[in-house]
């Protein structure tokens, strides 16, 4: 139990540094947490949109630690530094688009109809 209140430390340690750092994380955040109260607001299934959700914040934080490796090894402009930065730049913005599909399919529908649009 030690190890793993340990290892939860450090993760948490992560998420504070992606908090403290990372705009876009916190704007994720932001975004999520929306998210996650219209779902209850309109009663519509929880568990895609706090999947989707989780599965952008990961991204965020895995974006941001595959930038400070890659500055840290490669302080200077390198093409294969610049490589890794996209990729990873490119699967937060892949599971963002992705995770905005989601809750337009989940949220949209429930959404309009409590407005009275539907």
């Amino acid at each position: 139990m030690r190890r793993w209140l340990k290892s939860a430390r450090f993760a948490l340690a992560g998420i504070q540094h992606g908090w403290a750092t990372q705009r876009n994380f916190r704007i994720e955040v932001v975004l999520g947490t929306l998210a996650v109260l219209v779902a209850v607001w309109v009663q519509a299934p929880l568990a895609p949109v706090l999947l989707a959700c989780g599965l952008v914040l990961a991204l965020e934080l895995l974006n941001t630690a595959v930038e400070a490796v890659v500055d840290l090894v490669s302080p200077e402009t390198h093409p294969l530094a610049k490589v890794a930065k996209d990729a990873a730049a490119g699967a937060v913005l892949a599971g963002s688009v992705f995770a905005v599909l989601v809750g337009a399919d989940v949220l949209l529908p429930p959404l309009l109809r409590r407005l009275g649009l539907l």
